[in-house]
């Protein structure tokens, strides 16, 4: 497994996420599995900072493709649901990858 996405928990609660890692499935540019984590990613980030304003942390790093973001501890509820909303989509997203292309994601709930 080349792609790693793990799902941090704190009881039904999703707290933060981290992907890391290249898929392998095509020459970097035109591997379809890696676009389509990587869009999905950052449509979350983008929602949960950019369009939410919630400032949450997210660290980069472009050589070895990774990504975390960790929620704040304390949202209001309507924040809280969307955010669990997100969350929740793309870890869906990511299991679903991950039945298509299971030598090159893994899914990971901890």
């Amino acid at each position: 497994v080349r792609i790693t996405a793990t799902f941090h928990m704190e009881e039904s609660r999703i707290v933060s996420f981290q992907v890391e890692g290249h898929s392998g499935l095509a020459a970097e540019g035109e591997d379809i599995l890696c676009a389509a984590v990587t869009s999905a990613v950052r449509l979350t980030e983008c929602a949960v900072n950019d369009v939410l304003g919630l400032e949450a942390p997210v660290k980069a790093r472009d050589k070895d493709a990774y990504l975390s973001l960790k929620l704040p501890k304390a949202l209001n509820p309507d924040s809280e649901r969307v955010c669990q909303t997100l969350l929740a989509a793309l870890l869906v997203h990511c299991v679903q990858l991950a039945e298509e292309y299971p030598e090159n994601i893994s899914v990971m709930e901890v």
